[in-house]
């Protein structure tokens, strides 16, 4: 009786149709590309994205203005010099164009300068501040371009050439790199002044003699380390050139080095720029630099702290969103980071 009352109904169980049981085998996450699964990752680093959409606005508005003629152009006006900030519609202490003077604060913009609005303030000169700055800016964000192309084309060639050959050559080539280190990047260019005039030009050279060693130098490293793989030996088993092995299956699984590397480089390069430019050796007069006017302001600063705190804002927010970037860039290409 036990072991019939243990029995089940026949319509207990229900016969399964043919390839049913083949869902259980299907992937359920999205097939993605390494590319795609580390813009995924970057995505979610909130940190990372703001720094990136703030860099891609700085990007857009200070090259976008140089096709305005209002801020393309920066004339002076020794009448309305030293005006505070002054934007249309707001009355807010500090952008109102109202200043402390004695105790009380008055409208600056009085005279000649009642129809004018400096959203930034003007300098000694009357030049407009905000121009003054996205043109400061424009000359930043050039080095920092220039600082990549330099990274991305003499440091990575020269850092998968003396990786790859080895040998000989290897030591050589990082003999080279020991005496271009042991030379300071200040010195390379009170050298240059002797030669070329103070500016952009001298500048980039200076940036193009030194910047892509730590480039140069992580890439061999890298180098070393992939050319022992097992997808290099097939690649020389079926008879591929050293030149192809080197650039069809070295640099794709060096990219993320190169991005991460690249991205901590381009602010030194941003500093290296400014700090020529706040002594005196970087871009000349009348051309505009964050460390130009920030130069300029410091000599003012207890009575007009605007002139200074302005490019050195800027300044601060490119460096810290390239540094935030990147590493958010590090851990999106890290696939430890994985979840």
């Amino acid at each position: 009786m036990a072991d019939k009352a243990k029995q089940l109904p026949k319509d207990a169980f229900e016969p399964l149709s043919d390839g049913a049981h083949l869902d259980n085998e299907k992937i359920a996450a999205p097939s993605l590309t390494f590319v795609k699964d580390s813009w995924r990752r970057l995505k979610k680093n909130k940190a990372a994205m703001i720094s990136l959409y703030i860099l891609i606005f700085l990007f857009v508005v200070s090259f976008g203005s140089a096709l305005i003629p209002a801020f393309s152009s920066i004339s002076t006006h020794p009448n309305l010099n030293n005006l505070p900030p002054r934007i249309p519609g707001i009355d807010i202490p500090g952008f109102n164009g109202t200043l402390v003077q004695g105790g009380a604060r008055v409208n600056a913009y009085t005279g000649a300068a009642a129809n004018h609005y400096f959203w930034l303030g003007s300098d000694y000169l009357g030049r407009d501040l905000f121009a003054r700055t996205l043109f400061g800016t424009r000359i930043s964000l050039l080095i920092a371009v220039v600082a990549t192309f330099f990274d991305l084309t003499i440091g990575v060639a020269y850092g998968i050439i003396s990786g790859w050959i080895g040998g000989k050559v290897d030591t050589f080539m990082q003999r080279i790199i020991e005496i271009l280190l042991s030379i300071p990047n200040l010195v390379v260019m009170i050298l240059l002044l002797l030669v070329l005039k103070p500016g952009i030009p001298a500048i980039i050279i200076a940036i193009a003699f030194t910047s892509w060693i730590n480039m140069a130098r992580l890439v061999r490293a890298q180098t070393l380390e992939l050319k022992s793989q097992e997808f290099v030996l097939a690649a020389r088993s079926l008879g591929e050139s050293s030149f192809k092995i080197a650039f069809k299956h070295l640099l794709p699984n060096l990219t993320s080095v190169i991005i991460i590397n690249t991205m901590f480089t381009i602010p030194s390069a941003i500093f290296f720029e400014a700090f020529l430019s706040f002594i005196g050796i970087g871009v000349p007069a009348p051309a505009a630099s964050l460390g130009t006017l920030i130069s300029n302001g410091q000599k003012s600063f207890q009575f007009l702290p605007y002139q200074m705190w302005v490019p050195a804002i800027v300044l601060s927010l490119l460096m810290i969103a390239f540094n935030i970037l990147g590493d958010g860039l590090r851990d999106a290409f890290d696939p430890k980071s994985r979840e």
